[in-house]
């Protein structure tokens, strides 16, 4: 049986013990709560808040993979890297990453567990096999999935000491002033949208750092290169909402395109980013690993509509 061991961070027990294992989610740990495989201070805590808690050891038993009645897809994918251990797809936007309610199939998990004939590693749960990150449905670009458990291990490591090279390219409201810069605010939950993240007082969200540079100035808009240095849920369309250069097509967090503005500008139907650049040690061999993904149809076509 595999087992996480850490310190208690503040927050809600389950959310601040999935926020210190980093490879597991939410749902994920409280569901292993409930099941009585956290242990604190040698006793099993089944339910209950972190705060009395906070600084105390914890250790939390993973259970064996367990069979999963996920089926199979045989669904396209772009391939950029694979071994025994770990599988990097250039994922196309519109595609979910994992079963969720309202898409039970049809996703980046059903299409890998076909690619790789059932070889993913079971640490994130029989609805996430091999997931280690992931990006919006309607993102495109580069992901890693792992396909063992020690691959698993390594990268969520990686991740969480956010020793992961991982650039953005977006498209944006308006130019940012200055030209580049950095980002340094808390993201967590909007309060009054379940839906949406919000810049946060720190302490209230998880700590995001998102370094920008403006590669092209556009009309009305820019293509701007995100590098982060944590890895948020929607931190890049927080963080450029918070400069007030929201991602252009952005649902969540954009603004109503103007009627003087360009038709493909008004009709971009998702947000305008892409992760082009991902790149990290691998955790069992070593090796340097740096890929690049170039830049999508639809984002090209929208960035010819924009030019000046």
């Amino acid at each position: 049986m595999n087992r996480i061991e850490g310190t208690v961070p503040p927050g809600r027990l389950d959310a601040a013990i999935a926020d210190a294992a980093d490879d597991l989610s939410r749902e994920r740990v409280k569901a292993l709560i409930a099941e009585g495989r956290l242990q604190i201070d040698g006793r099993t805590i089944t339910a209950g808040s972190s705060r009395k808690f906070e600084g105390q050891a914890f250790s939390l038993d993973l259970p064996p993979p367990v069979t999963t009645d996920l089926v199979p897809q045989d669904i396209p994918l772009t391939v950029v890297f694979e071994d025994a251990h770990l599988i990097v797809i250039d994922k196309p936007a519109g595609l979910v990453v994992h079963p969720a309610p309202g898409h039970p199939s049809g996703t980046l998990v059903n299409a890998l567990l076909h690619h790789c004939a059932g070889s993913l590693s079971g640490i994130g749960g029989e609805r996430r096999p091999g997931i280690v990150h992931r990006i919006d449905k309607d993102t495109s670009g580069l992901m890693v999935a792992a396909k063992s458990d020690l691959a698993h291990r390594g990268l969520a490591a990686l991740f969480k000491a956010h020793d992961i090279d991982r650039h953005y390219l977006a498209i944006v409201d308006g130019v940012p002033m200055p030209l580049a810069g950095t980002v340094d605010a808390a993201v967590g939950r909007a309060p009054n949208h379940r839906k949406k993240m919000a810049v946060v007082a720190e302490g209230k969200g998880k700590h995001a750092i998102t370094h920008y540079a403006t590669r092209q100035a556009l009309k009305q808009a820019a293509l701007v290169d995100c590098t982060l240095e944590t890895g948020r849920t929607h931190q890049v369309r927080v963080h450029m909402a918070h400069l007030g250069h929201p991602l252009i097509g952005d649902p969540l967090y954009g603004r109503t395109p103007k009627k003087n503005m360009a038709a493909e500008r008004k009709a971009f139907p998702r947000q305008a980013l892409h992760a082009a650049v991902l790149g990290f040690i691998h955790p069992l061999t070593a090796e340097k690993l740096r890929f690049e993904s170039p830049i999508p149809a639809d984002m090209q076509e929208l960035l010819r509509a924009l030019c000046v």
